[in-house]
C-alpha cells in the first residue's frame, strides 16, 4: 500500500500541467455547448422566426387553426396583434395573433388522408365493375 502512494508521488514529474488540462476541459465544455447549438438552439430559432412570418401574413379570408384547436376564417385583422376569426355562421371571436398554429391560405387545397384516397379508389373500381 506504502509503495503504490510512493509510486504515485514520483510520477508527477512526467504528467502534464495543470494549464493544459484545465484549457482541455475548457475546450470540452465549448465543444459541447456548440453541439447544444446546434441540435436545440438554433432549429428552435429557425422554428420561431417561421411562426412569426406565418402569423404576420395572415389576411382576411385565411383559414385558420388556434393554439385551442379551433378552425375558422379570419374576417378581419384587427390591431395590436389580434384577428377577428369567424368559426361558424355569425359566431366571431377575437383571436391574438400569436395563438395560430396554422394558416391554411385562401385557395390551398386540403391534404387529403389516405382513408379519403382509398374511397376514392373503391367508389373508381366499383364504377368500372358496373361499367364492365
Amino acid at each position: 500500500m506504502f509503495f503504490s502512494t510512493a509510486y504515485a508521488a514520483g510520477s508527477g514529474a512526467a504528467s502534464a500541467p495543470a494549464g493544459d488540462a484545465f484549457m482541455m476541459q475548457m475546450m470540452l465544455i465549448g465543444v459541447l455547448f456548440l453541439i447544444f447549438w446546434m441540435l436545440v438552439i438554433r432549429p428552435n430559432q429557425k422554428k420561431m422566426a417561421d411562426h412569426k412570418s406565418m402569423v404576420e401574413a395572415v389576411r382576411r379570408g385565411d383559414k385558420i387553426v388556434t393554439a385551442g384547436g379551433l378552425i375558422g376564417t379570419v374576417t378581419k385583422v384587427l390591431q395590436d396583434d389580434e384577428v377577428q376569426v369567424e368559426l361558424a355562421e355569425n359566431v366571431r371571436v377575437t383571436v391574438v395573433q400569436s395563438t395560430i398554429q396554422h394558416v391554411f391560405v385562401k385557395g390551398e387545397p386540403a391534404k387529403a388522408d389516405k382513408a379519403d384516397k382509398a374511397e376514392k379508389k373503391d367508389k373508381e373500381k366499383e364504377k368500372e365493375k358496373e361499367e364492365g
